[in-house]
Order: structure tokens, then sequence, then C-alpha cells
């Protein structure tokens, strides 16, 4: 098999602004690919570029992906580690763009085996129920938020923080006041705090039943990860601080969390991040499949990759559902409330919706 030709796509979705601590997004800045072969399969990838925490931007993916679509043209695609050991060569990181190819090659193939991925990837169905995460706005506005998600019948509610200290505990002591115990809370600083403040605001924020926090410091501050997750109250989750399976095993070795979040988008796909959860499958440390601004094609190989590998134990798969204005996928990933469900069609099982697709900014090597 070789391949013949890849299409590329500024995949710019519009949504209702999301802001984190460090932004606010008003479109899902994705890349979309479609990776051509001359047995007819077609293998189909999509990142999503968080300029703020990626240093990567729609129009670098753009650019790049067409300076690995020549390098791949004519070359064999279910070869896929040497494949993705060839764009490596070409330029260091840069992992977002890289995660489209990854899971394109990997959607290739699946389909050449005639199998699901998650199959191919050696998993079988299994249920998940995801979260459904709050962006940073006034502590009212969040927990009107959080109760509107709870009459929706969502179970497990993430909390953007990271912002102000003080502003953090209050957003969570209203939020926790309106919806009672009942359901999870997951909060996510996404690098906001200092490290004078972070202990301080966790243990403000230990009364209020916390499941686990998401990259409380600076990645900058890995140094200040062990001490502050042998005195935190709530669980330490890295999520910036691991891109690839060589920073786990820094911060494992280091007792700097507790948990992983793996996101395509950081581990450049699925490839990097099956080495992240064996090597904290190894240290019994469970991980989370999250994500940045994907839509449901992107999802639907992280719900694959997700049903493949059972240390994926936390889910944060609601990347289509923070304000997307349009959905063009056809297939994939189902939701059901907050429960994702997907079938059995070769490969990842998405698509995109041509007329969709002829509206956008697009070119073909």
């Amino acid at each position: 098999m070789k391949i013949t030709k890849t299409e590329i796509y500024m995949f710019k979705i519009p949504m209702v602004p999301f802001t984190i601590a460090t932004g606010t997004m008003h479109f899902a800045q994705n890349v979309l690919i479609k990776v051509h072969t001359n047995e007819g399969i077609i293998g189909l990838g999509e990142c999503s570029a968080f300029p703020m925490i990626v240093g990567e931007t729609q129009v670098s993916c753009y650019n790049h992906a067409k300076d690995f679509a020549a390098f791949l043209k004519g070359k064999n695609p279910l070869e896929v580690s040497n494949r993705l050991a060839e764009i490596d060569t070409i330029i260091a990181g840069n992992y977002t763009i890289k995660s489209a190819f990854d899971i394109a090659l990997y959607d290739i193939a699946a389909k050449a085996a005639n199998q699901p991925l998650y199959a191919f990837l050696g998993g079988k169905q299994k249920a998940i129920e995801s979260d459904l995460t709050i962006g940073i706005d006034t502590p009212d506005a969040m927990a009107a938020q959080a109760i509107e998600f709870k009459e929706k019948g969502v179970s497990m509610i993430k909390v953007k923080l990271g912002k102000d200290p003080t502003t953090d505990i209050e957003r969570i002591q209203k939020i926790r006041a309106a919806i009672g115990a009942d359901i999870k809370l997951r909060i996510d600083a996404n690098q906001g705090w200092s490290t004078k403040d972070a202990l301080p605001v966790l243990q403000g924020l230990a009364p209020y039943d916390i499941e686990f926090c998401e990259q409380p410091m600076h990645k900058y501050y890995d140094d200040y990860l062990p001490a502050l997750c042998a005195a935190s109250p709530i669980p330490i989750m890295a999520d910036e601080s691991v891109f690839t399976h060589h920073d786990a095993r820094k911060l494992i070795a280091n007792k700097a969390c507790h948990l992983i979040n793996i996101k395509f988008s950081k581990s450049g796909g699925i490839q990097e991040a099956i080495k992240i959860q064996e090597i904290a499958g190894k240290n019994n440390m469970a991980c989370m499949m999250g994500g940045m601004l994907e839509s449901r094609l992107a999802l639907s190989a992280k719900m694959h990759f997700a049903m493949a590998h059972d240390n994926v134990k936390y889910y944060d798969m609601d990347t289509c559902l923070l304000g997307h204005l349009e959905d063009p996928i056809i297939g994939g990933v189902q939701f059901k409330g907050m429960h994702l469900s997907i079938d059995d069609a070769p490969g990842h099982g998405a698509d995109v919706d041509p007329a969709y697709l002829s509206k956008l900014e697009q070119c073909v090597v």
C-alpha cells in the first residue's frame, strides 16, 4: 500500500467563547487531514491547536502538514512507527500536528485490517462516561452553569480555575453549595497558581470534596511538584507537565504527581499515548483521556484509545461540547447525555460532511 496524496483543511469551528487560566478561545483552531492510498483506503486525522499551551497555531499546523504530506507521499502507511519516526526527523516537537497524521495512519491500518480501531489496538467495547467542563467566569455564573449541568443529568463536573486563589475558592464553594454532595467535582488550574499559592488554595478547596486537581502550577515549576504532592489534601494530576512518556517517566520517578492526563495534541497521537499509559500503569498510576477543542472525529480516535487501555480510568472527553456551534462530523462517537458510544465500523469510524469541507481553506499534496 502507498500514500498517493493528502488533503489538508483549515478546520476552523466557531464556538461560544471558552475561558481558561491561559486565555479565551473563540474558535476551535483545528486542522483536518485525509490521507489517500492506492488501495482506496482513506485515513482521516484531526488535531486541535491550543497555542497558549502547546505553542502551535492552526496556521503552523497547516503549514507543517504540507511538509509532512510531501515527505510521506509514495510510502507505506501501514508501517505506522516508521512513518511517525520519519516525521520526527523533519521537525522536533510540534506534537499537535503530528497527532493528526498519527490518527490518520492508525485509521488506515485498522481499516486495512477490517477492524474497529479499539480492536486493532487490542481492546474491546466498554462503557465510558465523561465529565462536562465549566469555563472560568464569576462565581455566581459558574454556580448557575453547574446547576444547569445537574439538571441535564451530568454526574461529573470539571471546573476551570487558576485566575485568582481567593476567587477560585469562592467559585468552588458556590458550585458545591449549588449542586450538593452527590456530583463529582474535578478542578483544573491550567498552570495558573504560583508556587506560593498552590498549597494554600488546595487546602482551602479540600472541604469541598474534590476528586483531583489538574496542573496547579506552571510546568517550569515541576521541581516543586514533589513537595506539593506530598502535602496536598487533593490528588495532583499532571497535564501540561506531561507531553511524552519521558516526561511521565521523570515525574513518576520524582513522585511529582498522582495521576496523568493524556492528550493526543500533547503526545503526538496514539503511539506515544500508549507509551505514557504503559509507564504509568507499571507504576500503579491511573491516567485520564483528555483533549483540547477537537471535533467528534479526533474524539472518536480518543474513544477507541480509551476503550483499548484499562489504565485510562478517567474521561474528560467533552471537547466538542464546549461551545462548538457546528458539528460537521458523520458517524463516529455518539453522546447520550455524557455517556459515549461508538459502533464497530473499521478504523475510528468518523468522517466529515463534504459540504462543510468545501467551504474551508484547503490544499492537496
